[in-house]
C-alpha cells in the first residue's frame, strides 16, 4: 500500500503571508491543494498533513478523510516527520511517500517513476533529485567516484567543494516503512541549525546496510518550491505555462496566451478558442467549437458547444448549445442559459432559468425568475425581486415582448404571448395574449418652460 506525509507546517515568512505558507495561491488555489492531488493521482491510499503555523487555517481547508499531525515548535524536516509517528507505526509494512506542501510542481508522474525505481532497486530509502543551475539554498546530493550515494549536505552545511554540487535533493522521499522508523529513532540536530534533519537518515540507511538511492527526475521544474511571492509567481508562470499547452495539445486553439489562466481541474473540447485576458477555474466543463473572451471569467461553469462568451464573468452556472453572451455581461449563481440564448451587453442573469431561444439585448436585469422560451426583453427591463426584506421570483411565459423600460414586481407571473407596453410598472399578473399598460397618462403644460424660467441664462 502507497501512503504519504505532507510537511506543511512552515510560516512563510518571507511570503509576508498571514496564515500558514502552503495555503498561499497559485492559480486561484493554495499551494497544497496541486500537492495532495498529485499524491492521490500517485495512488496513495492514506495521507498525513504536518501542521504548524496558524493549523487550524489549514486543518479546516484540508479534504475530509486526511489525517493531520501538529508540530509546535518547528525543529526541521525530521522532527515534523517525527510528529507523524503514529501514522508512520500504521503504515510500518507499506511504502511512504514524503514530500513538501510548498512544491506543487511536483507531479503523479514523477511519484510514480521513482516509486518504481524504488521497487525495482528494492531501496530502504529513494530520494528524488534534479540536476539544477541555481544552487543557492538547495540540499547537494554527495556521491562517491562510482555514482554511489553517500549523504545529502545542507547548503548551510556545505563547504565550498560541496557547494558546487549541482544534483539537488527534491525534498521527496520514498521509505520503506519499518527504515523510516528506525531512521527517526536515531536522527540528531547536531549541525549550525540544531535541527533534526529528515536528509539525515539517507546516511543512516546506508550504514545499516540498506539499499538506498535516487531518482533523477527528467524534468528539474518539478523540484521548485516557493519561499516568496516572487517565487511564487514563477511557479505559476510554469503551471500556467504547462495547463495551456496541453490543452492546445488537445485541439484548443489559443492564438495568443497573454493572461489565459486555466485551472488544473478545468476541461475544454476540441475545437474551442481561449482568447487573452481570460480566466477559466473550478470544477468548470467547456464544450466544443466555443469562443470564449476575451476578457472572460467563468469558474464552476458548465457550457456547452458552440457558445460564445465576450467579456463574460459567469459563475456556478449553466450555458447550453448554441448561446451567445456579450459584452459585458454577469450570469450570477444559480443561473441556467437554455439553446440559443441572446444575452447581449450590460445585462445580469442571477439565479434565473431563461429558457430556449429567448433574447435579451442589452441593459435588463434578470433575477430570480423563471424566464419561457422565445421571450424578448426590451433594453432596460428589471425584474424587481427584493421587497427590501426578502427576495420574490417572477414567473415569465413563453413568446412574451417585453417593452423597453418595463419593471415586473415580484412576485408576478406573465402568461405565454402577453405584452407589456414600454415604461410600464407590472404589479399584477398579465393574462396569456394580454397587452399590459400600466404607466401614468402624459401631460403636456404648454408654456411652462416660458413662466418658470428653469435654465441658466433665463431672466
Amino acid at each position: 500500500m502507497k501512503c504519504a506525509i505532507i510537511l506543511a507546517g512552515g510560516k512563510g515568512t518571507r511570503m509576508k503571508a498571514n496564515g500558514p505558507k502552503v495555503m498561499c495561491e497559485m492559480l486561484f488555489e493554495p499551494m497544497i491543494s496541486y500537492v495532495i492531488r498529485a499524491v492521490k493521482e500517485a495512488g496513495c491510499e492514506d495521507i498525513c498533513v504536518i501542521t504548524g503555523y496558524e493549523h487550524e487555517v489549514l486543518e479546516n481547508y484540508l479534504p475530509e478523510g486526511i489525517k493531520t499531525a501538529y508540530q509546535n515548535p518547528q525543529l526541521g524536516t525530521g522532527h515534523a516527520v517525527m510528529m507523524a509517528t503514529d501514522f508512520i507505526k500504521e503504515h510500518e509494512d507499506d511504502k511512504i511517500l514524503i514530500l513538501n506542501g510548498d512544491g506543487p510542481l511536483m507531479d503523479a508522474e514523477t511519484i510514480n517513476k521513482a516509486f518504481a525505481y524504488h521497487e525495482e532497486n528494492k531501496n530502504a530509502i529513494t530520494l528524488v533529485s534534479a540536476l539544477v543551475d541555481d544552487l543557492k539554498g538547495i540540499g547537494h546530493i554527495k556521491r562517491d567516484e562510482n555514482g554511489t550515494l553517500l549523504r545529502i549536505v545542507e547548503d548551510k552545511d556545505a563547504n565550498a567543494e560541496e557547494k558546487l554540487i549541482n544534483e539537488s535533493n527534491a525534498g521527496v522521499y520514498w521509505f520503506n516503512g519499518k527504515e523510516l522508523l528506525y531512521a527517526l529513532e536515531r536522527i540528531t540536530n547536531n549541525n549550525v541549525q540544531n535541527e533534526y534533519y529528515l536528509t539525515d537518515s539517507l546516511e543512516i540507511l546506508i550504514n545499516k546496510g540498506e539499499n538506498v538511492g535516487a531518482y533523477v527526475c527528467e524534468n528539474s521544474e518539478v523540484i521548485l518550491g516557493a519561499n516568496d511571492r516572487v517565487q511564487l509567481n514563477n511557479l505559476t508562470t510554469i503551471m500556467r505555462r504547462n495547463i495551456n499547452n496541453k490543452h492546445m495539445e488537445n485541439g484548443v486553439d489559443m492564438p495568443c496566451t497573454d493572461g489565459i489562466m486555466i485551472g488544473m481541474d478545468v476541461k475544454i473540447g476540441n475545437g474551442t478558442t481561449i482568447l487573452p485576458n481570460t480566466i477559466i477555474i473550478g470544477n468548470t466543463v467547456i464544450g466544443e467549437n466555443c469562443v470564449i473572451g476575451p476578457n472572460s471569467y467563468i469558474k464552476d461553469g458548465i457550457v456547452g458547444n458552440n457558445v460564445i462568451l465576450d467579456n463574460v464573468k459567469l459563475t456556478d452556472s449553466e450555458v447550453e448549445d448554441g448561446v451567445d453572451c456579450g459584452p459585458f455581461v454577469q450570469v450570477r449563481t444559480g443561473s441556467k442559459l437554455c439553446k440559443n440564448v441572446h444575452i447581449g451587453d450590460f445585462v445580469e442573469v442571477k439565479n434565473s432559468v431563461v429558457g430556449e431561444g429567448t433574447k435579451c439585448a442589452h441593459l435588463t436585469y434578470i433575477g430570480d425568475s423563471d424566464v419561457g422560451r422565445d421571450v424578448n426583453f426590451g433594453c432596460g427591463t428589471v425584474t424587481v425581486n427584493y421587497d427590501g426584506k426578502n427576495k420574490h421570483r417572477c414567473k415569465i411565459g413563453n413568446h412574451v415582448f417585453l417593452g423597453c423600460n418595463t419593471n415586473l414586481i415580484a412576485p408576478v407571473e406573465i402568461g405565454d404571448f402577453a405584452f407589456t407596453a414600454a415604461g410600464s410598472t407590472i404589479t399584477d399578473n398579465v393574462p396569456t395574449n394580454a397587452l399590459s399598460i400600466a404607466r401614468a397618462k402624459q401631460v403636456n403644460k404648454e408654456g411652462w418652460v416660458t413662466i418658470k424660467k428653469p435654465y441658466k441664462g433665463m431672466e
